[in-house]
């Protein structure tokens, strides 16, 4: 028995001490940079400031709408141009009874008269919108709306880049435990076959029996190329997803537990879905097609203002004037009522086909929420399944090597068992990715 727990020991032995990398990463800290530098996080968190923004430029509808204009002009000749032609005027001399027949005459040449060559208007005017048809404050809830939207797909994006950056780190993991496992595989190989060399050379086995050990060996060699390649490229789709340069060294600190009873994770899938991002915007949906309603009726609906305005000009070099006056505007859509009957019946129709997608997808999500569970379960067992037989392979090995040593079994039995245990540390370590990967995919589904 103390032979047989030195094997088993053996297959954990190599990689134990191997030098630790100079930069290394746990699960914890690898979420956390990911959410900093992930273009879909980034690009999700400047959505919702986006949102924020549309809200406050809805915000400014509120206030009064100012505008200011100004016009310069320089004409080639006056606008309005008039002549008066010459003649003689009669001259009043102080007796009335002389202006039927007046005797005395002063001469006009006649003048020619031009205005608006040149002139500077300037314009300033305020209108604070009295009602809308409801618009400018429905248009404020449904912009607030759009602001709760951005910050729920932050949440589902953010949740989606934790899932996949998990599923990466735990890629990286499992392919370096495989290669701990086939590199103590090797060097089982390389033992076992300096004692069959040894044994051939005494002639106690046939030279078949060494040729089986080195053809598994070249086996092993051809594994680890493909394993090594597949290390590296599962590192380097782990380092472009996160964010950070490529390290070749890495070195990720998390290693696989044990799965444990999620029973204890357990809720119910009908308080669960409340707490849903996906499930929060199915409910925002539908507020956001009644405020379009909202936003269509007041289309049809009358409309006033009031404003004041100030006006200044100067034309041609003269004084400068100003005017300044309050106005009131009021306009009632008639001809519109028609085309509005039906404009809200289809908004309507809009409305209940968004409540509609929200019962279904309600749904969904509790049944997806429901399918989350039985596979957390059912990788709980496959993982507890492939722990029991990885100490049976133990125990394989164990007897066959002891037989081996004893001349009771051959090269090819031992082999096997060797194998067998290979695979059954692979299937472990597959096991547990799988457990972790459904316990993350269950929370997500929970709302945790």
């Amino acid at each position: 028995m103390k032979r047989a727990a030195m094997i088993c020991l053996g297959w954990f032995a190599l990689g134990a001490g191997s030098p630790a990398a100079a930069d290394s990463l746990t699960l914890e800290e690898s979420k956390r940079i990911a959410l900093r530098n992930n273009c879909e996080a980034v690009n999700s968190r400047l959505e919702a400031d986006a949102a924020k923004q549309v809200r406050w430029e809805a915000f400014t509808k509120f206030f009064p709408a100012v505008s200011a204009g100004g016009l310069r002009f320089e004409s080639q000749r006056n606008l309005f141009e008039f002549s008066t032609p010459g003649g003689n005027l009669p001259v009043y001399d102080g007796n009335p009874a002389n202006l039927a027949h007046p005797a005395q005459f002063a001469y006009f040449p006649g003048m020619n008269m031009g205005m608006f060559k040149t002139g500077t208007f300037g314009t300033l005017t305020a209108v604070q919108p009295v009602f809308a048809g409801g618009r400018i404050l429905n248009g404020n809830r449904l912009a607030a709306l759009g602001s709760r939207v951005g910050k729920h797909q932050t949440r589902l994006s953010e949740s989606r880049v934790v899932r996949e950056t998990e599923e990466r780190y735990w890629r990286v993991v499992s392919l370096d435990e495989k290669m701990k496992t086939l590199r103590a595989y090797e060097a089982l190989l390389v033992r076992l076959e300096a004692q069959v060399e040894d044994a051939w050379a005494s002639g106690v086995v046939m030279k078949n029996d060494v040729l089986k050990v080195r053809l598994r060996k070249n086996e092993i060699l051809l594994n680890r190329s493909k394993l090594e390649n597949g290390g590296k490229l599962a590192r380097l789709a782990f380092c472009q997803y996160v964010g950070i340069p490529y390290d070749s060294a890495l070195c990720l600190r998390d290693t696989m537990a044990a799965a444990g009873p999620p029973q204890a994770l357990f809720v119910d899938d009908s308080a669960a879905v409340a707490r849903r991002p996906e499930y929060r915007l199915l409910e925002e949906s539908v507020r956001a097609e009644k405020l379009r309603t909202l936003m269509k009726l007041g289309e049809y609906l009358p409309q006033a203002g009031i404003g004041v305005s100030a006006a200044s000009a100067k034309m041609d070099g003269g004084r400068e004037r100003t005017v300044r006056m309050a106005f009131g505007t009021a306009t009632v859509p008639i001809s519109g009522w028609w085309e509005a009957a039906h404009a809200m019946k289809e908004r309507r129709i809009r409305e209940r086909i968004a409540q509609n997608s929200f019962e279904e997808n309600r749904e969904l999500l509790r049944l997806q929420i429901r399918k989350a569970w039985y596979d957390l379960a059912d990788a709980y067992r496959q993982a507890l399944l492939a722990e029991e037989v990885v100490v049976q392979a133990e125990e394989n090995l164990a007897v066959n090597q002891d037989s081996y040593d004893n001349g009771l079994c051959t090269v090819s039995d031992l082999l096997e068992a060797q194998a067998m245990l290979q695979q059954a540390l692979d299937r472990r370590t597959d096991g547990r990715a799988a457990y972790w990967l459904a316990r993350t995919d269950y929370l997500q589904a929970t709302g945790r």
